[in-house]
């Protein structure tokens, strides 16, 4: 895998960079080697230590995020976080209808109020045509509460959601 480590707040020491090599390279088998891994290292106003770690993989992205107040102990969450999600959504990425690209062959063959609205932030991102269970599966992948997608077999977009029980939500516009 390729590495891309940024620090916000604090410098990426070689200790640093070493860490997250080791760590996140253990979970090596599961991707192709050209795989870009986008890490980034803040050291927040309250010295909490966080890292993100991106993954885009063929139309998906794993990411995974942990905080602490050492930034190594960061690290290992952040690896235990990324390699749970690989193994539980292993069978739905690999799912015929989606690409699996980017996986290595190894991993594929193992088993209202008075106050002002304020946008403080605008995203803008590739609208995927997909399923409803893929965008699930996206949803779940990113840590999001909800995602807008497009469904393939409506051309309309539409929006899944989590509900408090683990369930799952979609919103169809009306015709």
């Amino acid at each position: 895998m390729r590495y891309d480590i940024r620090g916000k707040g604090t410098k990426v020491t070689d200790g640093l960079r070493a860490a997250v090599e080791e760590k996140i390279g253990k979970l090596d088998h599961y991707f192709k080697p050209d795989t870009l891994v986008n890490v980034t290292l803040n050291v927040e106003h309250d010295d909490r230590q966080k890292i993100e770690v991106t993954i885009p993989v063929k139309g998906h992205i794993i990411r995974a995020e942990q905080e602490s107040d050492d930034m190594y102990v960061s690290i290992d969450l952040v690896e235990d976080i990324i390699e749970r999600q690989m193994r539980r959504y292993k069978t739905k990425l690999i799912d015929s209808k989606q690409s699996a690209g980017d996986f290595s062959n190894e991993y594929i063959d193992e088993e209202d109020d008075d106050e002002e609205i304020k946008i403080t932030r605008t995203k803008k991102f590739a609208v995927k045509p997909m399923d409803p269970e893929e965008a699930c599966v996206q949803m779940e992948l990113l840590n999001h509460s909800f995602y807008v997608f497009r469904n393939s077999e409506t051309e309309e977009v539409n929006v899944v959601y989590k509900k408090k029980d683990g369930t799952f939500g979609l919103i169809e516009p009306e015709n």
